[in-house]
């Protein structure tokens, strides 16, 4: 047997809440082996980040471990002195967090950052501080680490900054690396190299790495044990193989049925989980210039979108002068054109600044194209002139950040009932019955009406942007991304919704995402985008069982899978 490099042995760690405590951790306990990788899996609040940060001594005030032992090597780390955590964190232990922001300060440089890390922990000249930089870089396949060490975190892609992170994370050649959904916001493509690079790393350096995610399928590809917890407690620990498909306890199993890769799609998640307590959403008006399902509605004609800062009059003598040079121009949309079907689900995949959610606002009427025609029955969706504006209110919108898109100091009734009223779908009078139908619609008890945002969950919030897109009666919904930050059981109660309400209100959707597993299980026809235009187009079943284009190769081949039972 290899003697644990780290023991946890019935950790508790529990934050005060009124009168009682909140039991974040609450009696965990594993090992972990040198150059072994431990997945740690869990919903929102199960206690996983808790988990992490109680390890490599994170937990702020008045948060507190309460009891258990926490061995790096034989030596205990609870009780250890502040001098003494500082000497061990970034050394012997190293963490990167989700968001690589919360790691990189925004006004240094990369190399400034690095340099900083290594004077931390040893005494080292510039010129060696920068030379470990430049191949801190190298070693996560950062192109020309020599030019990019004297970059700042925004002239870096969101991958490019989570490189840099894990970089400063491996300085000093860390015993165990703590992982906190390092790439759940990443492009799947990202996420795959991003896979690849810390496996290569973990057998190269034989560093321990505790990952911590809700995606299962991303864990099963890179760890050799799995931790699943649920409020505070593991409830199931063993091989990753066996965890994952040969799951025992009653909470693995729901976490796996709600994964979209494990249905036929259309199919209902979770066993219909999130829709039992829907009622039936209202009926709009009969339109009568509704053409018949399946038939053309929201056409896209060689759609450009070229994003550029207009010049004022000293920069424009300039440029023609020759001193400066024009602005350059980013051509987001490049003469795209597709078809929605009435009734149709299209999905919209592509990587981060492919375009997809350019086209989306277009379709959706916020964004005005810089040429190019979007009509919806044969109908502009927005006006002309020099001042263009939405003229329709038949397309609608859900955003990917339902804490972003929802007003903070608004109740959700009032949110809700704004478009409307200012529509004059409803009377005031009828408004609070009208929104109490909506909420009833989307799985929400009506009294909701009278909460501030802040007062709901992630998915609860989600399920009011939809209600308050579906309170305009519209006949499209463009959805941007809207279960990329949820948990899976959340995601798969949204995903039931939106077959639901498809159904029985006959509406069109553009879902834009980079989920590929949840495009395949909703969608009827998918457009694949790369630098602005359609590489590939067809049905959901044909491209992801025949993909032509080799970038669309690419990306389903970086999807991760999860592993079937022998």
């Amino acid at each position: 047997m290899t003697t644990p490099l780290l023991e946890v042995s019935d950790l508790r760690t529990w934050f005060p809440s009124g009168k009682s405590e909140v039991k974040a951790v609450d009696g965990v306990s594993f090992s972990l082996a040198p150059g072994e990788v431990l997945g740690l899996v869990g919903e929102s609040g199960s206690g996983k980040s808790i988990t992490g940060f109680s390890i490599i001594g994170l937990i702020d005030e008045p948060g507190r471990i309460v009891e258990g032992s926490i061995k790096l090597e034989g030596r205990e780390l609870i009780g250890l002195s502040p001098h003494e955590l500082r000497a061990i964190r970034g050394k012997t232990i190293s963490m990167v967090f989700q968001d690589p922001m919360m790691t990189l300060n925004p006004v240094l440089s990369i190399g400034t950052q690095i340099k900083l890390a290594l004077e931390a922990h040893e005494t080292i000249s510039s010129a060696d501080a920068r030379e470990r930089a430049i191949k801190a870089l190298a070693q996560v396949r950062i192109a020309e680490p020599e030019r990019k060490v004297d970059f700042f975190p925004h002239q870096f892609s969101g991958g490019m900054r989570q490189r840099v992170a894990i970089a400063i994370a491996l300085l000093h050649r860390p015993k165990l690396i703590i992982c906190d959904e390092p790439t759940t916001a990443l492009d799947v493509s990202i996420q795959a190299e991003i896979l690849a690079e810390m496996k290569d790393l973990v057998a190269e350096l034989g560093t321990a790495l505790i990952w911590i995610s809700h995606d299962l399928a991303t864990v099963s590809s890179i760890a050799d044990r799995v931790a699943v917890m649920r409020f505070g407690k593991v409830v199931e620990i063993g091989p990753a193989l066996g965890v994952l498909t040969k799951p025992q306890h009653d909470y693995t199993k729901a976490l796996l049925d709600a994964l979209p890769s494990r249905a036929k799609p259309g199919e209902l998640l979770l066993r219909g989980s999130g829709i039992a307590d829907a009622a039936p959403p209202p009926r709009k008006a009969a339109t009568s210039d509704l053409p018949p399902l399946g038939s053309p509605y929201l056409v896209i004609d060689a759609a450009v979108k070229r994003f550029e800062k207009p010049a004022g009059l000293f920069r424009n003598l300039a440029i023609r002068s020759g001193i400066a040079q024009p602005r350059p121009v980013v051509q987001a949309v490049d003469g795209v054109s597709i078809t929605l079907k009435r009734g149709e689900v299209l999905g919209l995949v592509g990587e981060s600044g492919s375009g997809k959610s350019t086209l989306g606002r277009m379709a959706a009427g916020i964004t005005v194209p810089t040429s190019g025609t979007i009509r919806l029955a044969g109908k502009p969706v927005m006006s002309g002139g020099r001042s263009p504006h939405k003229v329709t209110t038949r397309v609608q919108t859900i955003f990917q950040d339902p804490f972003a898109s929802l007003n903070s100091r608004m109740r959700v009734g009032d949110i809700v009932a704004e478009g409307p009223l200012a529509h004059k779908l409803v009377s005031r009078a009828e408004s609070a019955e009208y929104v109490a139908r909506w909420l009833s619609a989307v799985g929400l008890d009506p009294s909701f009406a009278n909460r501030f945002p802040h007062q709901f969950s992630g998915g609860q919030r989600q399920r009011i942007a939809i209600a308050r897109a579906l309170a305009m009666q519209p006949d499209v919904i463009v959805c941007d991304e809207p279960v990329a930050s949820l948990d899976v059981s959340i995601q798969a109660q949204i995903i039931n919704l939106l077959i639901r309400l498809r159904s029985e209100l006959d509406l069109s959707l553009i879902f834009i995402s980079h989920d590929l597993s949840v495009v395949r299980h909703l969608c009827d026809r998918v457009a694949i985008m790369y630098q602005g235009r359609i590489v590939e187009e067809g049905g959901a079943a044909t491209i992801y069982d025949n993909p032509q284009h080799d970038y669309t190769k690419r990306l389903l081949a970086a999807v991760p899978v999860l592993p079937t039972a022998a």
